[in-house]
C-alpha cells in the first residue's frame, strides 16, 4: 500500500516550461498500435525517447535499462531532498501502480536522481522506502546520470555552489516504459492516479 510522502502542493518548477519545448501535439500515426491510448504524441516519433542506461539502484547493484524495465514501468526524474513536485508526482505514480496491480497488472514505479552528488544508494533506499514496496530509486555517478537524463530529454540544472540545501530545475514529466517496446507515453503532473492508470491500462491491454 502506497505511503504518503508529506509534501506541500507547488506549483510547476519554471524548467517545465523549457523542457514542454520537446513535445509537441500531433496526430495519432496510421501506424500506431497504440493510436487509441494516446493523448499526446512525441515529436519526431516515441523512438526518439529513452534508451540504454547503467545506474546505481537504492541496494546499491549496478542495474541496466533491461533490467530496471523488465515489466512496464513508470519513470519519474527528480531529486530526493526535493520538498514540493518530486513527493507528490511519485506518490501518485505509486497509486497509480496500486490501481493497476487492482486490475491485474504489475507496474513498476521509477525514481531516478538527477542529483546524484547528494542521492547516495542509502538515501534513495529511505526514500522509495516511503512511497511504495516495489520502487526502485536509481542513482549514479554524474556521466551515468546524465547519460539517462539525455536519453529521456529530461531538464535539471543544479548549483551546488549555492550551499548544501541547493534547489535543482527539473522537468516533470512521468514515463510509460514498456519491455521490448521502449518509451510509448508521457504523463503530465496534473495528471492524476486514476488518469495515468487508465491510460497505463490501455497499452497493456493493446501489447
Amino acid at each position: 500500500m502506497t505511503r504518503l510522502y508529506t509534501g506541500s502542493a507547488a506549483a510547476l518548477v519554471s524548467a517545465l516550461l523549457g523542457a514542454t519545448a520537446y513535445y509537441v501535439l500531433l496526430a495519432p500515426r496510421a501506424d500506431d498500435p497504440y493510436a487509441e491510448c494516446r493523448t499526446s504524441v512525441v515529436s519526431g516519433g516515441p523512438e526518439t525517447i529513452g534508451g540504454p542506461f547503467t545506474l546505481v539502484d537504492q541496494t546499491g547493484a549496478t542495474v541496466t535499462n533491461t533490467e530496471v524495465i523488465a515489466k512496464p514501468a513508470l519513470i519519474y526524474f527528480g531529486y530526493a531532498s526535493c520538498t514540493d513536485v518530486c513527493p507528490l508526482d511519485n506518490v501518485r505514480n505509486a497509486e497509480a501502480a496500486d490501481i493497476l496491480e487492482e486490475q491485474g497488472y504489475e507496474v513498476t514505479p521509477v525514481f531516478i536522481s538527477v542529483d546524484p552528488g547528494r542521492d547516495t544508494p542509502t538515501v534513495m533506499a529511505d526514500y522509495v522506502s516511503r512511497m511504495h514496496p516495489r520502487m526502485i530509486g536509481l542513482t549514479g555517478t554524474e556521466a551515468q546520470v546524465k547519460t539517462a537524463t539525455s536519453a529521456y530529454r529530461v531538464f535539471a540544472k543544479l548549483d551546488p555552489a549555492e550551499g548544501k540545501d541547493y534547489p535543482v530545475d527539473h522537468s516533470t514529466f512521468t514515463y510509460l516504459v514498456l519491455p521490448d517496446k521502449g518509451f510509448v507515453e508521457f504523463f503530465r503532473r496534473e495528471a492524476t492516479a486514476d488518469e495515468v492508470a487508465g491510460k497505463v491500462g490501455c497499452f497493456l491491454q493493446n501489447t
